[in-house]
C-alpha cells in the first residue's frame, strides 16, 4: 500500500516521496513554539491551529498509534526571496496536492489514517474561527505537522529529502500517517 501512496503523491504533483517508520519520526512539544509565534498569521484564527488544535502532548500521543508515514513535499520557484505571491501560488498548489491524497485515501477507504499538511487548514476561503462559528469541513480539516509536534527537517532527512531546495524555492511538505496491518 505504501509504493501505491507514494507512486499517487507523484501522479498529483509531489516533486519527492519517501516513507518512515513513525517511531522514528522526531516529536518535541518545542515544535508548537514555532505556532505560537505566529509567523504565518493564524495562531487563533484557525480551528487546526494552536491553541484550538488541542493539547501538544495529546497530538504528539496520537502519531504514535500509526506505523507508517508517507512524505512529500512539493517545491516552488520564486523570482526572489521576497516573492510573497510566488509562495502563495506554491502553498495553493501543494494543498490542491494534499486535498488530492485526501480524496484518493477516501475513495480505497483506508482505516486509522491521518493527513498532515503545511500551515493551518484552508479547506475554506475563511475559518470559522473567524467568525465564531463551527468548522463547515470537521472530517476534512487540516492541521499542520508542527502544530503535532513534529521536526519536519529531521522528518525530510529520514525520508530523503532536502528540507530547503535551493536559492529562490518554497518547500512544503505534507504526511500521510498510516497503520498497515501485520498480516
Amino acid at each position: 500500500m505504501d509504493k501505491l501512496l507514494q507512486q499517487k503523491a507523484i501522479e498529483f504533483g509531489a516533486y519527492r516521496v519517501g516513507v518512515v517508520d513513525v517511531k522514528d519520526i522526531v516529536l518535541n512539544a518545542a515544535f508548537r513554539k514555532m505556532c505560537e509565534s505566529n509567523a504565518c498569521g493564524n495562531y487563533g484564527r484557525n480551528y487546526t491551529c494552536p491553541p484550538d488544535i488541542g493539547d501538544i502532548d495529546a497530538l504528539m500521543e496520537k502519531i504514535k498509534t500509526y506505523n507508517k508515514a508517507i512524505v512529500y513535499q512539493t517545491v516552488g520557484e520564486l523570482e526572489d526571496s521576497y516573492d510573497f505571491e510566488g509562495m502563495m501560488e506554491a502553498g495553493a498548489k501543494h494543498s490542491l496536492l494534499v486535498q488530492k491524497m485526501w480524496d484518493f485515501t477516501d475513495g480505497i477507504k483506508l482505516e486509522n489514517v491521518l493527513h498532515l499538511g503545511a500551515g493551518g487548514c484552508s479547506l475554506c476561503p475563511v475559518c470559522g474561527k473567524i467568525s465564531d462559528t463551527p468548522c463547515r469541513n470537521p472530517e476534512r480539516v487540516m492541521a499542520s505537522l508542527e502544530a503535532h509536534g513534529i521536526n519536519v527537517s529531521k522528518l525530510a532527512e529520514q525520508a530523503g529529502m532536502k528540507y530547503i531546495n535551493g536559492q529562490n524555492t518554497v518547500t512544503y511538505f505534507g504526511v500521510v500517517l498510516i497503520t498497515f496491518s501485520k498480516k
